[in-house]
């Protein structure tokens, strides 16, 4: 039974962009049709400009597909991503989280499954807690959460956070071991969805 997946993250200097793509291509590996899609950049230029990883990755990434509510009653399962800002989740994403009002009233995103991957600068640049608090929307969702937990060796080699990917930027771009992880993350979503689908229908 194929599932869909909605990959919508934010991403600044591409970090997150990375584990977004890992993410897709670990439920493309476990059958699901893939949306990966970002969200509107928020932030004045004078800022971007000030980081010049930033303004190399804003202007990589506009050819990208952008995130819209119809993704959301598309997909049989969400992944979300976003940076640290001050161990909560990005301006720009928690926007878009912000409009789902609507659909979260018509049940859209009930019982389905959910996951997260975020990346701070430092190893406790607030990783778990951004997690924590994208968790908390699926919780008024009312989605299924679905971390990965130590369930797979690919977890302990990227650091062990059973709550989700997470990188921490002062290493660079993400390593393989951590992306090998967010692949895992993935692909143990698609899975899940595709029992609870097969489930639903039986």
């Amino acid at each position: 039974m194929s599932v869909k997946v909605a990959v919508i993250y934010y991403s600044a200097t591409g970090n997150v962009h990375a584990l977004a793509r890992a993410v897709a291509e670990g439920a493309e590996k476990a059958g699901a049709e893939v949306r990966l899609h970002r969200v509107p950049e928020l932030a004045p230029d004078d800022a971007i400009d000030a980081n010049p990883a930033w303004r190399t990755h804003v202007e990589a990434s506009k050819q990208m597909d952008v995130a819209t509510l119809e993704d959301l009653k598309w997909a049989d399962a969400y992944a979300l991503g976003s940076p640290t800002r001050y161990g909560n989740v990005a301006a720009q994403l928690k926007q878009f989280i912000d409009t789902t009002g609507g659909l979260w009233q018509q049940g859209v995103m009930a019982d389905k499954p959910a996951t997260a991957f975020t990346s701070a600068h430092n190893t406790h640049g607030g990783n778990e807690s951004t997690l924590l608090a994208l968790y908390n929307s699926f919780h008024h969702w009312g989605s299924v959460i679905v971390s990965p937990g130590y369930t797979d060796t690919a977890v302990y080699a990227a650091g062990g956070n059973p709550y989700g990917a997470a990188h921490a930027g002062v290493n660079g771009s993400p390593e393989e071991h951590t992306l090998a992880a967010a692949r895992y993350q993935g692909e143990r979503l698609a899975t899940i969805a595709r029992h609870l689908k097969a489930f639903r229908t039986s």
